[in-house]
């Protein structure tokens, strides 16, 4: 990380991963969190080789839907998990949200009432599901890496954000047959998965790339 990432980032990170790697996830195990010679701080984990799976997703567009399957499974396996020492994703967005000042008070107000509603699931999220943060090797194994945004919740958050991702690098395509896959794997509707996506455009747009 470079000297201006915040050492509270930095542990709370080698924090989620610790707390995944109970689940029995399979992603690179922590080794250390140390500090290099020129004072940045650093995770040290398993490194794993292989490919990530967008880069197998663009060498081989003929399986794509094979990919996309395998992609949802993983996402599947996550969902299924428990771990209740992770931070709430409702409390973290609700913050984000109020302190939202690129939207007015009224928006805010409508989009914080919406969570506030919304059902309390408390599964494992990743919270940047994405093709690009699940590495596979040789052998075809899977692992899942980038924990940052761990959280615990309700899995179509989940969903809704990597929908978003998928819209956000220029995929429309991708975004829709991966939400369609979603839902008919976990038999969960799409409006209900549609109802969160206010909410996560808001907690993206903290971010501020002019880009998105």
């Amino acid at each position: 990380f470079d000297k201006n990432f915040p050492k509270a980032d930095v542990l709370n990170e080698a924090l989620n991963q610790a707390r995944i790697e109970e689940t029995g996830l399979p992603i690179p195990k922590v080794r250390s969190v140390t500090v290099t010679e020129d004072n940045n701080w650093c995770i040290i984990s398993d490194y794993v080789e292989g490919k990530t799976l967008e880069q197998i997703m663009e060498e081989d567009p003929d399986n794509i839907e094979k990919h996309m399957r395998d992609f949802v499974a993983l996402q599947l396996e996550v969902h299924s998990k428990k771990a209740p020492m992770l931070n709430k994703l409702k409390d973290k967005w609700d913050d984000k949200i109020h302190n939202l000042k690129a939207i007015n008070a009224t928006t805010r107000y409508e989009l914080c009432t919406r969570l506030a509603s919304m059902p309390k699931h408390t599964k494992v999220l990743h919270g940047d599901f994405n093709p690009s943060n699940i590495m596979v090797t040789e052998k075809g194994q899977y692992y899942i890496l980038d924990w940052s945004h761990a959280t615990q919740g309700n899995a179509s958050a989940d969903v809704a954000r990597t929908y978003l991702l998928f819209w956000l690098n220029g995929d429309m395509e991708g975004a829709d047959q991966y939400l369609d896959l979603f839902c008919k794997k976990s038999d969960t509707a799409k409006q209900y998965v549609q109802k969160w996506m206010p909410i996560v455009a808001a907690s993206q747009s903290v971010k501020g790339k002019p880009e998105e």
